[in-house]
């Protein structure tokens, strides 16, 4: 799965993590964190923002909803008509995603740089690279 929605490699192109909490820690909104690697299912090798890397368990809820009963991080998406989305799994170019309110499903994404990842294409998602 790693090159197929931009793990590891290089740092551009990587998918940028939105926050993560690690266990008995404190939430981190982050600008810097990225997915490495998958280690399991919902389990990501993620390079953290003080540069160390660590294997966390990706949640689909906002950052501020992530407990601190295990390493957990999440990614925002950003669906076509600008709804916010996290990420609940990852399969190639396809996300399933979790809005706030409860709906799901699932979309094609496209990566992109803060700012470039904007612009709704119809059926698809944006998630931010680093």
């Amino acid at each position: 799965m790693g090159g197929d929605v931009g793990f590891g490699g290089s740092l551009s192109g990587v998918i940028a993590v939105t926050g993560y909490r690690p266990s008995g820690g404190s939430l981190v909104n982050s600008t810097t964190a990225y997915i490495v690697s998958q280690r399991g299912s919902k389990l990501f090798k993620i390079h953290l923002d003080d540069s160390s890397e660590a294997v966390y368990e990706l949640k689909a809820v906002a950052p501020a909803s992530l407990a601190n009963t295990s390493n957990q991080f999440c990614v925002q998406v950003i669906l076509d008509d600008s709804t916010v989305a996290y990420v609940e799994k990852f399969y190639n170019h396809i996300v399933h995603y979790v809005t706030a309110a409860g709906n799901s499903g699932s979309v094609k994404v496209t990566l992109g740089t803060e700012g470039s990842d904007e612009g709704a294409v119809a059926g698809t998602g944006s998630i931010n690279v680093k």
